[in-house]
């Protein structure tokens, strides 16, 4: 009996969202898996020989054009997707941690906190060079401000508060074009909130924020071993309902990366940046996570803020290393940042070395990094919020203003010290990382107050703190 064509519809349906499940995932799959999803229907009897074989053509069609995502057509018409939607991505990751933060401090209060990070994300390609990015991310709501909002340095959300339900936050959406993509040039325009387009280090950008606004980067390849690339951007640090002039923020980068032999590699970079309007972003107008600028007795920002930094690194490869799977690299690197618009603790540097990468299975890398981060080098908000010391008093006490009014552990700026960092790869997909910072404050900046437990002159402050960190994570 001939089959209607509604029986043949809901075949192939089955068929398409059978294969849209491999799909969705963050590699190509070949087209052999195709193959042995149509077998499986037709042993099943789900589909006819003669359906199996159109199917195996169309597949094969699919294929050969080149998409990235081997679904066949049917697939689109069954979930109403345009045709000049080419392709999709499924990306995340899940990280479990051990968090400890512990002080020298007679009132240090040690902390142990175990924690976990979320992100799930999607790519949509389209023809024309188009491209739509969503991603969503646990998180804690900031501390001090409205409870909507996630921390824009942070992912984690902390085991607390007899299992209570956490919060989900959108941690990227744009759109981005590339106009230009040539053996030459490449040129893409991205706006909406955004991985951070600059190439540049935690000191000056946590590696978890997300910025917003609308960002430029070029790239121009010089020869086969050397390239130049330019990144710009302008983002909104916040929207005033009482003024037209928002706090915004200007970025200008350029890398020179060059590849001098199979074993040699370098990277020099310059960067500028300037926060504009920073009179509006006081304590009570945007979430106060970090500690280290000086401030007025409102809150406000007392410098401009306006640095260059010059960043650099250089890898060598070896052969091969005891203990570890294919070739070595040594990594050595560093950044220096000066900021003209304050008149003191105006400089921030760093520098370490990395010994081996980690990703693939059975790898491994170990960093140590020094750091010197002073107050009023870069807006506190923008930087590494691991990266802390123990305040014994109020931070900023002494100064032109106190900026807060409790004392504890901060991230930030005004800080200096160690950090050493290991992560191995158990498998593609998981791997153990463990991080350690050991730092003291630049300025502990301290006012004597009697009957304050850990209270201390300038000169007998305790502010050194270590903070560890042992993660698991899974990504896809």
């Amino acid at each position: 009996m001939k089959k209607t064509k509604k029986q043949n519809t809901t075949k192939v349906a089955l068929f398409a969202g059978a294969t849209a499940l491999m799909v969705l995932a963050p590699q190509t799959y070949a087209q052999s898996s195709g193959d042995a999803l149509i077998n499986k229907l037709e042993q099943k009897g789900i589909l006819s020989a003669d359906e199996a074989k159109e199917l195996r053509a169309e597949d094969a069609q699919d294929f050969n054009n080149g998409f990235t995502n081997s679904f066949d057509s049917a697939f689109s018409k069954m979930i109403g997707m345009p045709s000049w939607v080419t392709g999709y991505k499924l990306n995340g990751d899940f990280r479990g941690r051990y968090d400890e933060l512990t002080g020298e401090n007679p009132g240090f209060v040690d902390r142990i906190r175990f924690r976990y990070r979320v992100r799930l994300g999607l790519t949509v390609d389209m023809n024309d060079n188009l491209e739509v990015g969503f991603r969503v991310g646990s998180g804690d709501p900031s501390s001090g401000f409205a409870t909507q909002t996630g921390n824009p340095l942070s992912n984690n959300s902390t085991f607390q508060d007899d299992f209570s339900k956490k919060f989900l936050y959108v941690d990227a959406a744009y759109g981005r074009w590339t106009p230009v993509r040539n053996d030459n040039w490449t040129v893409a325009a991205t706006f909406g909130k955004m991985d951070n387009p600059f190439r540049i280090s935690n000191m000056v950008f946590d590696y978890d924020l997300t910025p917003e606004g609308g960002a430029l980067q070029t790239t121009y390849k010089i020869n086969d071993g050397q390239s130049l690339s330019f990144n710009g951007a302008a983002f909104v640090l916040d929207e005033e309902s009482t003024s037209s002039h928002d706090p915004l923020l200007y970025g200008g980068q350029i890398i020179w990366d060059a590849k001098w032999s199979p074993k040699i590699e370098s990277s020099l970079g310059f960067s500028v940046f300037d926060l504009v309007n920073r009179d509006m972003l006081t304590t009570a107008n945007v979430p106060f996570i970090n500690q280290g600028n000086t401030r007025t007795a409102l809150g406000s920002l007392w410098y401009n803020y306006n640095p260059f930094v010059i960043s650099g690194s250089a890898t060598y490869t070896l052969e091969s290393f005891p203990l570890y799977k294919g070739k070595f690299p040594i990594k050595v690197g560093g950044e220096y940042m000066d900021n003209p618009g304050a008149a003191t603790g105006n400089i921030g540097y760093w520098g370490g070395i990395t010994f081996g990468k980690s990703g693939k299975k059975g790898t491994w890398d170990i960093s140590y990094r020094y750091e010197y981060l002073e107050a009023d080098a870069w807006f506190d908000q923008m930087v590494d919020d691991d990266n802390g010391a123990y305040y014994a008093a109020a931070p900023n006490a002494g100064w032109h203003a106190v900026s807060a009014t409790s004392f504890n552990w901060y991230g930030g700026t005004n800080i200096k010290g160690h950090l050493i960092k290991f992560n191995y790869s158990i498998t593609d997909a998981l791997t153990f990382s463990f991080t350690c910072y050991i730092n003291d404050l630049i300025n502990p900046n301290i006012i004597n107050t009697p009957g304050l437990a850990g209270s201390a002159t300038t000169s007998e402050a305790q502010s050194e703190a270590i903070h560890a960190m042992a993660d698991l994570m899974w990504k896809f």
